[in-house]
């Protein structure tokens, strides 16, 4: 008997007999199990490097006005919760996604639909990690993670163990290939064993070691990757973990910045190194390098992003007593914010619900009032970008 969990194309497969004799020795299986070493000469420049940004970032976040300070919050977190589900291959709906961020830190935002059951409850345990980041990290807050994450006590079509550590027999391993051609990329420790292993890294992460919060966060991440202790989630948990250490090491409990943003980007990579860790020895330099490089990528990219808020603010302030109707303003909104692909009178239409002859009055009402502007590539249809 046994259960198939799809991911991408990653497959969790339980199986109630074990056939295939492991290939590798697991970093589990290492005698020195789990004493972490790194080579710090490697990781001081990055590591300060990432310190630097973080601090600067803080700084522009900290000059930033209330309702700006919210909106770059609320986009960090949005993009954090959606794409650390879409690593998995699970696409959640963003309005509802950031509908339901915004009820939970008592941000007022109109248009958005109510979130349902299933991504508020993913959207809580993302604030929980967060906004409570100094609060212990206990088998008991996991287990209420997880509850969150399948309130219906099923993994698709199969139903899985929720609110506890995985049990049974089967073996957990992380598979990819068709059937018959399988290929294991991993195998946790067995079930039996996993009460004893999240006993010993709770116990770590909750000691203060003279560790810096950012490796701290990189540490615990691949530990408990490497335990996988539930049926099923463990990813997505992961990266909770991960965005509690670095509230911790920000000192703060409003997010700006995406690391599951960053990872999805770098998904094969993510997947790379994970693999070569865990079939790798203790010392895990390797991996931490991967992860600050990551986290700073992340942290560039959330620069970027602000710029994009500032100019976005400065604009509607130049602009405040031009009139424009609610097509309009969405459209300028949905240029700010990143328009997928070129804006042409024909997506203007579908996007508003509108005629193409009413698309192409309020395009050429923006270009007469300076908002819009052709732009000067070449093709079948006229493009239009904001006028900056």
């Amino acid at each position: 008997m046994y259960f198939i969990f799809l991911m991408q194309n990653i497959m969790i497969i339980f199986t109630a007999k074990y056939t295939e004799n492991m290939e590798c020795i697991y970093i589990w299986q290492r005698e020195d199990w789990p004493f972490f070493t790194w080579d710090d000469s490697k990781l001081s420049y990055k590591l300060g490097r990432v310190r630097g940004l973080q601090g600067k970032l803080v700084g522009k976040m900290s000059a930033l006005g209330f309702e700006l300070k919210n909106s770059a919050m609320l986009d960090a977190l949005t993009s954090d919760i959606t794409k650390s589900s879409e690593i998995e291959g699970e696409i959640l709906n963003v309005d509802q996604v950031r509908s339901s961020v915004a009820r939970h830190l008592g941000i007022e935002i109109e248009g958005l639909p109510d979130a349902d059951r299933y991504v508020d409850g993913v959207v809580q345990v993302m604030i929980d990690a967060t906004q409570n980041y100094m609060k212990l990290l206990t088998d008991e807050r996991l287990f209420d993670w997880h509850a969150a994450l399948f309130p219906t006590g099923r993994s698709g079509a199969y139903k899985i163990t929720v609110a506890d550590w995985r049990q049974g027999a089967e073996p957990m391993q992380v598979i990819s290939g068709a059937m018959g051609k399988e290929r294991i990329h991993y195998q946790a420790p067995d079930s039996n064993n996993v009460p004893h292993e999240m006993s010993v890294f709770l116990a770590w992460a909750n000691d203060s070691q003279k560790i810096d919060s950012v490796l701290k966060a990189a540490i615990a991440h691949l530990w408990f990757v490497i335990i996988h202790p539930f049926d099923d989630g463990n990813g997505r948990i992961s990266r909770t973990i991960t965005d509690l250490f670095l509230a911790r090491a920000d000192e703060m409990p409003h997010r700006f910045y995406s690391m599951s943003a960053e990872i999805r980007k770098q998904r094969k990579g993510y997947y790379e190194i994970l693999e070569k860790t865990q079939k790798g020895d203790l010392d895990i330099t390797a991996w931490l390098e991967w992860f600050l490089d990551c986290l700073e990528a992340a942290l560039l990219d959330t620069e970027k992003s602000i710029r994009t808020i500032l100019q976005k603010a400065t604009f509607w302030d130049k602009h405040r007593s031009i009139s424009m109707n609610e097509r309009q303003i969405r459209m300028v909104n949905m240029l700010w914010d990143g328009f997928d692909g070129k804006l042409t009178s024909s997506k203007w239409g579908k996007i508003t619900k509108c005629s193409p002859d009413t698309a192409l009055r309020d395009i050429q009402d923006l270009i007469n009032k300076g908002i819009l502007r052709k732009t000067e590539e070449g093709g079948r249809s006229t493009n239009y970008e904001l006028a900056l």
